[in-house]
C-alpha cells in the first residue's frame, strides 16, 4: 500500500509540473491533487525534494530493468533517454529549478551503478585495484551524464538512438582496454 501512495504522489507531482514550475508546486498542491492529507505526505517524504528524488529513482529502476551488463548497457542508457523524453515537462522543470542538483545527484548515482556493473563484469577475470575500477566507472559516468545534460540543454531534440549509437562506437572496447591497462597481474 505504501508504494501505491508514493506513486500517486509522484503522478500528482508530474501532473502539476506540466502546468507550473517546481518552485510553485507545494505539498498542499500534491495532497489535494491525489486526495491524501499532509500527514500522509510527510509520512512518506520529508519534503518536496525527497519526493522528486524518489520519483526519479523509481522511474530509473523501471527504465533500466535488467540492462546493466556490458552486452545491454546501450539499451539501459537508451531507456533512460526515452524515459526522460517521455517525462520532458518533469525533467525540464527539475533541470531549470533549484532542484537541478538533485537531478545531477540522481543521474550520477544511477549511471555509476550501471557503469560499475559493466566494469565489474569486464574485470571479473582480471586483477584490477578497486580504486582503478572506481576511477574507470566514474570516468564513464561523468561522460554519459555530460551527454545527458547537453541533450537537455538542447531541449531534448536529438534522437536518443543516434546518441547511443554514436556513444557505442566511441567507447567500443575502450573500457575493456582501460581495465586491461590497469591490470597488476600481467
Amino acid at each position: 500500500m505504501s508504494d501505491i501512495t508514493k506513486r500517486a504522489m509522484a503522478t500528482s507531482l508530474k501532473n502539476l509540473l506540466a502546468k507550473k514550475p517546481l518552485d510553485k508546486v507545494t505539498v498542499t498542491d500534491i495532497v489535494e491533487d491525489c486526495g491524501v492529507n499532509r500527514q500522509t505526505f510527510y509520512y512518506h517524504f520529508k519534503d518536496m525534494g525527497d519526493l522528486v528524488e524518489w520519483t526519479c529513482i523509481e522511474d530509473a529502476d523501471k527504465a533500466l530493468k535488467d540492462n546493466k551488463t556490458y552486452a545491454t548497457w546501450q539499451e539501459g542508457f537508451l531507456s533512460i533517454f526515452n524515459l526522460m523524453k517521455l517525462d520532458k515537462p518533469f525533467i525540464m522543470n527539475i533541470y531549470h529549478s533549484i532542484s537541478r542538483e538533485q537531478l545531477e545527484r540522481y543521474l550520477y548515482k544511477l549511471v555509476y551503478k550501471l557503469t560499475r556493473n559493466v566494469v565489474d563484469e569486464l574485470s571479473s577475470s582480471m586483477k584490477v585495484r578497486e580504486d582503478d575500477k572506481v576511477f574507470t566507472a566514474n570516468f564513464y559516468k561523468y561522460a554519459f551524464v555530460g551527454l545527458v545534460f547537453e541533450w537537455i540543454n538542447r531541449d531534448m531534440v536529438d534522437d536518443p538512438q543516434i546518441i547511443i549509437d554514436r556513444l557505442s562506437i566511441l567507447i567500443k572496447g575502450s573500457m575493456a582496454t582501460a581495465l586491461e591497462n590497469y591490470r597488476y597481474d600481467k
